[in-house]
């Protein structure tokens, strides 16, 4: 008798060509911040390979890769800066349209973004669209 195996389903990470495929998602995102005329300017001090190593880990680990985030707590690691809410919007802008252009499928994008939007609030205190300082 033939022995049966249970496959699990693949994660989102595995749909969107795992490790290769989001670390070149990765390193476009970040680079495209880094760049950006609207918040580029909130990454002058930092390095671009730690900002991908982590944002990598938080992706795979979301995605369903057998990775952890071993960064601090996004509170933690945005409790210094001033991002106003339309600063967090751009990057959020950025990242769907990196993900848009790497097509990937609708449902992993917005859910990603989702997970992102859900952390809104351990990276800023303005609400969406809004620029009101942090007091």
């Amino acid at each position: 008798m033939k022995k049966m195996t249970t496959r699990e389903p693949p994660t989102a990470f595995d749909t969107i060509g795992g490790e290769p495929a989001l670390r070149a998602m990765i390193e476009e995102f970040i680079d495209r911040c880094f760049a950006d005329t609207m918040i580029g300017f909130l990454f002058q001090r930092a390095d671009p390979a730690r900002i991908k190593r982590f944002e990598f880990e938080h992706a795979a680990e979301f995605l369903g890769a057998p990775v952890r985030y071993r960064g601090r707590s996004l509170a933690a690691a945005h409790a210094r800066h001033r991002i106003m809410g339309g600063q967090f919007d751009r990057r959020l802008t950025i990242l769907r349209e990196v993900l848009e252009s790497r097509q990937v499928p609708d449902e992993i994008r917005d859910a990603w973004l989702a997970h992102h939007e859900r952390l809104r609030s351990e990276v800023t205190l303005d609400e969406r669209g809004e620029c009101i300082p942090r007091k």
